[in-house]
């Protein structure tokens, strides 16, 4: 069943109901202030980074669900409801959440009285901007009282969730007409504050979250709500927050529309005070005038809508098929941003107070996100490479306020080095831009040790070739793509942490994964380093790759598909000689994406086992048979319940993989059943199974060994995201990035039919009909460039030339 619908033209999606299946979020925010929203108005804000700079609270498992957010409560006449109908809970008389291109828009009625919200953060400023817009549809005067309410975090909110011994006696804040300042900790190390404010006189206002609630209260019916009274309370310790009282009176068809502004500023260290006490308030006066009228808001959000259409103008497709257009055109491109924003480190699955930015997931998310704004891909390619250690590894993760590598949750994951490789390789096809190989760049972040990033690719290649186990194969260290394939760890004691526990140097446990990885990137570094000018490199690591392919053959095909791994027993892990875990996808799809198998014929047999063994209706699982008990040699993958996550679940981050793999062997059919079992669009129907909102990707789905077999859980920050747009814009419709120019390769269902793709590449707009007469899966024959005749599939590429018009011809 549906709680919504898309609504293409305006790229919205509309909830027509408040109780969706679980929250159904939107992201606000695009460079550094960010907003998590959710259908009922819950969620919270962060400046550049969800942990260290936390602006509002959010409680992740509190009950009910989804229970803080910023939220307007009216009490009109006894009867207490909010526009999104959280946190009061107030059966509303109509109701509607529509979300779409980095804002969300609610629009409710209850008992003749309309509330309209709209929620953004401007593409130019550090705040969050709240119109609401009140109007009395009834046909009496209405007499009403109006209450906003937020509650501030104390910054760091992994300290704010846990340090009360400190934490309650630190919130202190500045109320200044209708703004009220959050300024805890700013008299010792911070330079920052918040505030909330409102463009009108308010007729009271609370600072203190427990005098505005009431002894004992939740936020569902605030005692000064309810009293239509606030106390003018004023924090000092304890929970600050930030409520306006505003008492409205509106006639038979009049509206009332307020700017209420959520914002973040700061002051330079030697100027934070006004006077002795006093927080300089430049900073937040300049951005209240700037949104303070009802136009200028309505100006930022014309300014917030034409960036979008700007930016998703740079791919967009027209075919007969509405799913790839709706996912293609507007929501799988608009996830890439989000995950490139992100990583994985702010969601309603991510806290925010862990996990920073991720070495390998940044380097995918930026393969869906390069052809929009290259410019920021050059920068984040920059910020990652600089935390590589000087050996050619990396840290997993690092934060995104400090740009510097962190240690939570280990290092030694022995992928991440050949990801750099292939978001390099990203950028350069999509650029041309070779100078970035020459931009200095320190290891560690340690001033003093910059090296070219060509260096830092070539470290990273030499990292993987110089850690290889007893078949050849790259070692494993701590895991590889699948952080739960823990083949080092052998954690027996409660609450151990996988991926910490135990070395991740010294074991012989070796992964074809990773095998397959570098054959596929390492021919990528052969042509970078071609490119750079080095053609004695090039050649050796062409014969270096090659000679893993042949390892892969030799030591990793169990007879029908690729083995995963082997463990440090030098065991084989992912091989019908297996009890349980005898296929995994990962090494299915990376090897034939790397071309390993195809001219052997191993590639199909290895794709029909997949089909054979992993699929599903909902989606190709990550591995079968499902781990009915834990094995020591494995880790996590093995402690989770038959059909979740790691352990058979459908992890939806990998199945692009295989849809590309069959792309590359010719299988479009194929390759788009694959596409569309993830597909959110094509899943619409399901949503009371699948749960998770049916705009986005979620990371995995519960497998045919799971209780809930379709049930999707962690949305929005996956990988997901990206590679399904590579395999979607890429392999399926064929528009692919190349070092010479625009590559036109498509491989689609027989009955897709012609169709036609606009693609921003290098500055020039190529403007692209595929016409396939015979309707076959693959192959062109010819381009028509201008006029002119082409032989293969490549579009010369000219550099002052900025509009081409091209017929493709497939058959």
């Amino acid at each position: 069943m549906k709680f919504g619908h898309f609504d293409d033209e305006a790229r919205e999606y509309v909830i027509t109901t408040p109780r969706t299946p679980l929250p159904w979020i939107n992201y606000l925010g695009s460079q550094d202030f960010f907003s998590l929203i959710s259908n009922t108005g819950g969620g919270y804000s962060f400046y550049k980074d969800a942990k260290l700079l936390r602006i509002t609270r959010y409680r992740y498992n509190d009950i009910p669900n989804d229970s803080n957010g910023k939220y307007y409560y009216i009490n009109d006449n006894g009867t207490i409801w909010n526009p999104g109908f959280m946190p009061s809970r107030t059966k509303l008389d109509s109701y509607e959440c529509r979300h779409g291109m980095g804002y969300t828009r609610f629009k409710s009625n209850k008992n003749g009285l309309g509330a309209e919200l709209l929620a953004f953060v401007p593409v130019d400023a550090a705040c969050e901007v709240n119109l609401l817009t009140l109007e009395n549809t009834s046909s009496e005067e209405k007499n009403f009282s109006l209450f906003s309410y937020v509650e501030f975090c104390l910054w760091n909110a992994m300290d704010d969730m846990t340090n009360f011994q400190r934490n309650l006696s630190i919130g202190e804040v500045e109320i200044e007409g209708s703004t009220i300042y959050h300024k805890t900790e700013y008299r010792e190390r911070r330079n920052h504050y918040s505030f909330f404010t409102v463009n009108t006189p308010v007729d009271g206002y609370d600072t203190s979250r427990d005098d505005f609630l009431g002894l004992g209260n939740s936020n569902a019916v605030p005692d000064a709500v309810r009293d239509c009274k606030c106390r003018n309370s004023v924090a000092s310790g304890w929970y600050p927050a930030a409520v306006h009282q505003i008492n409205l009176t509106l006639k038979p068809g009049e509206k009332k529309s307020l700017v209420f502004l959520l914002g973040y500023c700061e002051n330079p260290s030697d100027n934070k005070w006004e006077k002795p006490g006093v927080i300089r308030k430049d900073g937040a006066h300049e951005l209240i005038r700037k949104f303070h009228t009802e136009e200028q808001a309505l100006e930022a959000f014309a300014r917030l809508n034409q960036y979008w259409t700007e930016l998703l103008s740079r791919y967009t497709v027209q075919s007969s098929n509405p799913h790839i257009n709706r996912m293609a055109n507007i929501w799988n491109q608009y996830q890439c941003m989000v995950t490139f924003n992100m990583s994985r480190s702010a969601s309603y699955y991510e806290s925010g107070t862990g996990r920073g930015m991720g070495f390998r997931d940044s380097c995918q998310d930026l393969l869906g996100f390069v052809h929009l704004i290259p410019a920021r891909a050059r920068e984040r390619i920059l910020d990652i490479a600089s935390t590589q250690f000087a050996d050619g590894s990396a840290y997993h993760q690092y934060q995104p306020l400090t740009k510097k590598g962190n240690l939570d949750i280990g290092s030694g994951f022995n992928d991440d080095p050949l990801w750099l490789i292939a978001a390099v390789a990203a950028y350069l096809k999509e650029t041309g831009d070779t100078s970035i190989l020459d931009a200095q760049v320190p290891f560690d972040c340690k001033p003093g040790t910059e090296e070219p990033l060509f260096e830092h690719l070539r470290r990273s290649f030499r990292y993987t070739a110089d850690h290889l186990g007893p078949h050849k194969l790259p070692l494993i260290g701590r895991a590889d793509w699948n952080d739960c394939l823990n083949l080092n760890c052998f954690s027996s004691e409660p609450g151990e942490p996988f991926q910490t526990t135990g070395p991740s140097e010294g074991p012989v446990a070796e992964s074809v994964f990773i095998a397959g990885m570098f054959v596929k990137y390492g021919k990528e570094f052969a042509k970078i380093s071609k490119i750079y000018g080095n053609g004695q490199l090039s050649e050796t690591i062409s014969k270096e790759v090659q000679n893993m392919y042949q390892t892969i053959l030799d030591a990793g095909w169990d007879g029908e598909w690729f083995l995963r791994a082997y463990d440090a027993n030098s065991e084989k892990v992912g091989s019908s000689e297996c009890k349980e875990g005898q296929i995994f996808i990962e090494p299915q799809g990376f090897c034939v994406m790397a071309g390993v198998g195809i001219e052997e014929g191993l590639a199909k047999k290895a794709l029909d086992s997949v089909k054979e063994r992993l699929d599903t209706k909902y989606g190709v699982m990550i591995l079968q048979p499902a781990y009915s008990q834990y094995y020591l040699n494995l880790g996590e993958i093995s402690s989770y319940p038959p059909g979740y996550k790691e352990n058979a679940g459908i992890f939806c981050h990998n199945n692009p993989w295989v849809s590309i793999a069959e792309t590359v062997i010719g299988r479009g059919n194929r390759a788009y059943e694959i596409y569309s079992k993830t597909c959110p669009s094509c899943i619409e129907d399901i949503s009371e199974i699948h749960r998770t909102e049916p705009y986005v990707y979620s990371q995995m789905v519960a497998g045919a060994d799971a209780a809930r077999h379709g049930e999707a859980k962690n949305s929005w920050l996956t990988g997901t995201a990206a590679w399904t747009f590579v395999n979607l814009s890429q392999a399926i419709l064929g528009i692919c990035p190349d070092y010479e120019g625009l590559r036109i390769d498509p491989c689609v269902p027989e009955s897709f039919g012609d169709f036609t793709i606009t693609r921003t590449f290098r500055d020039a707009v190529y403007h692209i009909e595929i016409k396939n007469p015979s309707n076959i899966q693959k192959g062109v024959t010819h381009l028509n460039v201008d006029g002119t005749e082409v032989s293969g599939n490549v579009i010369p590429y000219e550099k002052d030339k900025k509009e081409y018009f091209v017929t493709a011809y497939m058959g």
